[in-house]
């Protein structure tokens, strides 16, 4: 069932030289997850039309997985707004994902 390599991804944030910050991404490790699109929803913005998809992503339950952080796939980031243990067994966990555009 686990059958896709991502990278899971830290956000770290630097200085932007201008008073601000800027996000850039870093790997932490890579997991065996599954995920299944969930959603989408379609709306204007600024003129645009733009989608918002949502995800959940199975993987096995470990320590480095927390909310804010993000899961990449190829050139796809899937942003972790969630993380549960459905069973709360200890074995897998379930992040509720957001694909960012």
């Amino acid at each position: 069932m686990l059958n896709r390599q991502v990278a899971l991804d830290q956000a770290v944030i630097g200085d932007d030289g201008a008073g601000g910050g800027e996000t850039s991404w870093q790997e932490v490790r890579e997991l065996s997850v599954h995920v299944e699109p969930v959603s989408v929803v379609s709306r204007e913005r600024f003129d645009q039309r733009e989608a918002l998809v949502t995800h959940r992503v199975i993987c096995r339950a470990n320590g480095d997985v927390m909310r804010g952080m993000s899961l990449r796939i190829g050139s796809r980031r899937l942003v972790i707004l969630s993380v549960h243990d459905p069973d709360e067994t200890g074995r897998y966990l379930v992040c509720r994902c957001e694909e960012e555009r």
